[in-house]
């Protein structure tokens, strides 16, 4: 999937896979999260969604220092987690 002439194409090639990689992840808390705190995945949602294209125009350039900038997608990432772990126990009646 990668091409020997040209290194801008490999750049958008990996920021999409790397992308695609996590989605799965990100889909299934989004979802069990926003049973219990709609606003708050919703919210933490855009920030990964923002994040992710931070991330992308920086690894598009083709310098890897620039793509660090979209790093504070995990913080919507992490914050979908908290709430789904809290929504799990909430389902299991331990809080």
């Amino acid at each position: 999937m990668y091409s020997d002439r040209s290194d801008h194409f490999n750049c958008v090639q990996r920021a999409h896979q790397n992308t695609l990689e996590g989605y799965p992840i990100f889909l299934v808390l989004l979802l069990v999260a926003g049973t219990c705190f709609p606003k708050i995945s919703a919210v933490s949602g855009i920030i990964w969604i923002l994040g992710r294209i931070v991330y992308a125009q920086g690894y598009y350039t083709g310098d890897p220092s620039k793509r660090v900038r979209g790093a504070f997608g995990y913080i919507g990432l992490l914050t979908l987690l908290v709430c789904s772990v809290l929504t799990a126990l909430d389902l299991l009646q331990l809080i």
